[in-house]
């Protein structure tokens, strides 16, 4: 504990030579940033996150090797003799096991719990996501509000929306004697089933049009002019979903 405190005092007085001062919007004097100002201009993981993280991943991929390999003996073992005076020193499977324990597991048996790669990578990607409360001092996974902050990128489902809306622009410019166009606006024929009736992608298209405001009527004329389609698809890029 004492060296990760060590470690985030280091990391946080390097960010606020990177970033520099700040004037205070109250006093109007210089100051400097707080931690939490500096969390939200650094959007990668801190440097605790990723120590945590790369051992998990080490550890697991020393697991796997086996009882023959040194590695695995010198992680697991234990060594032979009497031991000073005084308060053992952690061990690396230590570390190890208080990683686990911060992300909610019992760190029992935990060599097994590595040989299955894909739980024990989600353990090594949850380890990344961990953020210490300030309030509290306890581990805790990010906030969506904090995953967005670190991720500048549209977020998958504005892409979806974008590209679909840019997709509809260009089916609808295309003319009702093309199959595409037929496929999107027509109605099939024939008695459907019993029951709530399916979202069609005309419908989706009009829901995205309602989000950035028009009304979903007529798109099909709207689509027309490319321009005014074109803000549509912008603004659909710009919306923020929780």
């Amino acid at each position: 504990m004492r060296d990760e405190q060590r470690l985030r005092v280091f990391e946080n007085k390097v960010l606020r030579k990177i970033f520099g001062a700040k004037r205070d919007e109250v006093t109007g004097a210089w100051r400097k940033l707080h931690n939490t100002e500096l969390h939200a201009l650094y959007s990668s993981p801190d440097m605790i996150r990723n120590i945590k993280s790369r051992r998990l991943r080490w550890a697991g991929h020393v697991a796997r090797m086996g009882e023959s390999r040194n590695a695995y003996r010198v992680l697991v073992g234990r060594p032979e003799g009497k031991r000073p005076l005084g308060r053992p020193r952690r061990r690396w499977e230590d570390n190890i096991k208080m990683d686990l324990r911060d992300m909610g597991y019992d760190d029992r048996e935990w060599i097994n719990l590595a040989q299955d790669r894909d739980q024990w990578r989600a353990y090594v990607r949850a380890a990344m996501n961990l953020r210490k409360d300030e309030v509290t001092g306890e581990w805790r996974k990010l906030h969506n509000a904090e995953l967005h902050a670190f991720y500048p990128s549209p977020d998958i489902i504005r892409n979806i929306k974008s590209r679909r809306l840019r997709w509809a622009g260009h089916v609808a410019r295309m003319g009702d004697s093309r199959n595409a166009y037929r496929v999107l606006v027509g109605r099939p024929e024939g008695k459907r089933p019993l029951g709530r009736p399916r979202r069609r992608w005309e419908d989706n298209i009009k829901m995205d049009l309602r989000e950035v405001g028009y009304d979903g009527r007529d798109w099909i004329n709207l689509a027309l002019d490319r321009d005014q389609w074109r803000a549509y698809v912008m603004a659909a890029m710009n919306l923020r979903f929780p």
